[in-house]
């Protein structure tokens, strides 16, 4: 991999030093060209769906190293979505709610809408971008959330199945991605839909050349 310009400035005005270093005579910045090259795969690997635990396997490097890269990359990438929401003009084309279950809740038969983690999903600028809003608040009566609990399944139902949205799209592709974690820690499930949201939005091209970007801005 050819590195030809500044990772943290992108100037393309670099000088090589010696032991395989280049620095940048725009910033000033000197960096280990192996070091570039092993960030730039571990990008490309989370891009690409490759699981930490195979990452560090094929590139010899320690797990644990790689999950806190990973963890690094979702925690920058829900900074960046935020940014961009907030800064752009929202035409809120569509909104829905969605309750989405952990794996734990999912086994209960007898699983409740106060359990799920309830997310707010915003379809506008041909984009999706989600808040995480409080857990549902539990009422006086057993009855009264009995007949509270019917209104937000029917709610839910009608607004997922009556017509195809993007939003729609997004909620089975959230709900399919997650799958492929035996457990995501409610603490951290945040940083994970953001991960999804910007997956679901950018083409993998487009998400490897964000990351790289907003990695190295913050350096």
């Amino acid at each position: 991999m050819e590195i030809n310009y500044c990772p943290y400035c992108e100037s393309k005005r670099l000088y090589v030093l010696q032991d395989n270093y280049k620095k940048c005579s725009s910033c000033n910045r000197k960096f280990s060209i192996r070091k570039i090259e092993t960030d730039f795969t571990i990008i490309e690997f989370f891009c690409n769906n490759i699981s930490a635990n195979r990452c560090s396997k094929i590139l010899k490097i320690n797990y644990r190293t790689v999950q806190n890269r990973y963890m690094l990359f979702r925690k920058l990438i829900a900074n960046f979505l935020e940014e961009e929401h907030y800064n752009s003009i929202n035409d809120n084309s569509s909104y829905e709610e969605f309750y989405y279950f952990t794996n734990r809740e999912k086994k209960n038969k007898k699983r409740s809408l106060y359990n799920a983690i309830n997310i707010l999903g915003f379809y506008s600028n041909k984009k999706v971008f989600t808040l995480l809003m409080p857990k549902l608040p539990r009422h006086n009566t057993i009855e009264d959330d009995k007949e509270f609990e019917k209104y937000l399944k029917w709610h839910r139902i009608y607004s997922q199945y009556s017509y195809s949205t993007p939003l729609n799209v997004f909620w089975k592709y959230l709900e399919e991605n997650l799958k492929k974690y035996k457990g995501v820690n409610e603490g951290n499930f945040f940083y994970y839909l953001k991960e999804c949201e910007f997956k679901f939005t950018y083409l993998q091209n487009k998400q490897i050349e964000i990351l790289k970007t907003i990695f190295y801005k913050y350096q």
